[in-house]
């Protein structure tokens, strides 16, 4: 069987501490590409784990691959992907999908034009607990789905390291980073419902201090371009309606990331994962006991991507609804910025 040849685009952490050690898993690809604009870094990358080919461009690599990651900043999302999917490139690409909804229409258009994949890398949907709450959700077990609740919530971990507070680059702060993530596997995990209207507000009042106390490296309120801080209250068009909140530095006891779902016929928890219910007239919160273990979540994300890219699965995280996580992002700054809610068209 020939291997799917795959090129990686940035040479950061997420690209050599994620992706690739997770293809070296998987027998039927092979990482035989890399780039970066710090061609010194995509050097040392290439010798650390044994790629034949560092290139000098995307469209130099784009000849000899099958398939894309793309782990660069965020303003390089979209552009990169279409270049890719129009060479009759496969694409996976790193959350989130684009800065904007107009930039992923033009990826979903590319995709549809060349029958490629396009999977957005929301990898939080591959862990064990995501899963086994998404198949109780799917039995029935809670009912319809009608208020979600997502806190992703950090005390004082504002990443003092790369481009994350470069706003030109990235398009935002701990929304579109951090918080993206689950909110994206709340959306999955109810069904995929599209959004159409958000209220929003925004803040970096802890991060704009000169004495901040953060954990991970040091913060300069100079250039520290972005949100700290979001929440958000989100309505839904199959009725439900999700209040979210995400932060790199939260006055909190300590970092939360939890989904809680009320439903119908009962509620479900993720992180840790409980069903809660009425039943033979009593109230009853059921702790899951045990999840079968599976492999980590880097690796099945690498092994279903492959899959994809052979024909044999259709992509978990379809670009349609990483296309709706990325219009709530945008609606969110949005609402902040004018300070009422908006309509997502």
């Amino acid at each position: 069987m020939t291997k799917l040849r795959i090129g990686v685009l940035g040479t950061g952490g997420i690209a050599t501490e994620r992706h690739i050690p997770a293809f070296k898993h998987v027998k039927e690809a092979e990482i035989t590409a890399v780039m970066d604009v710090n061609e010194e870094r995509a050097r040392e990358t290439a010798e650390k784990f044994g790629i034949e080919h560092v290139c000098k461009s995307l469209e130099e690599m784009l000849e000899k691959i099958d398939a894309l990651i793309i782990a660069t900043p965020n303003k390089f999302h979209a552009p990169a992907a279409v270049q890719a999917l129009n060479a009759g490139v496969h694409v996976m690409c790193e959350k989130p999908m684009a800065l904007n909804t107009k930039e992923c229409e033009e990826m979903v258009a590319a995709a549809e034009k060349s029958k490629k994949v396009l999977l957005i890398a929301y990898h939080w949907r591959f862990l064990k607990e995501s899963r086994a709450a998404k198949r109780l959700i799917d039995s029935g077990e809670i009912g319809q789905p009608l208020v979600i609740r997502i806190k992703s919530m950090r005390r004082r971990k504002v990443p003092g390291w790369g481009v994350f507070t470069n706003r030109e680059l990235q398009g935002g702060g701990a929304l579109i980073d951090y918080g993206c993530h689950l909110l994206d596997l709340a959306m999955w995990l109810t069904g995929s419902s599209k959004p159409f209207e958000v209220s929003g507000a925004t803040f970096n009042h802890l991060s704009m201090q000169k004495d901040m106390v953060n954990e991970w490296g040091t913060i300069n309120p100079a250039t520290f371009e972005v949100e700290d801080h979001a929440t958000a209250f989100i309505r839904l068009e199959n009725g439900a309606v999700v209040m979210f909140e995400t932060s790199w530095a939260a006055n909190i006891p300590k970092d939360e990331e939890t989904i809680s779902i009320s439903g119908t016929k009962g509620g479900i928890d993720v992180f840790p994962l409980r069903l809660n219910k009425a039943e033979h007239g009593v109230l009853i919160n059921s702790d899951i006991a045990w999840i079968p273990e599976e492999k980590p979540f880097a690796i099945l994300q690498a092994e279903h991507f492959t899959s994809c890219c052979f024909g044999e699965s259709t992509p978990l995280t379809n670009p349609e609804e990483s296309m709706y996580v990325s219009s709530i992002i945008e609606s969110v700054y949005e609402s902040a910025k004018i300070g009422r809610s908006v309509k997502i068209r």
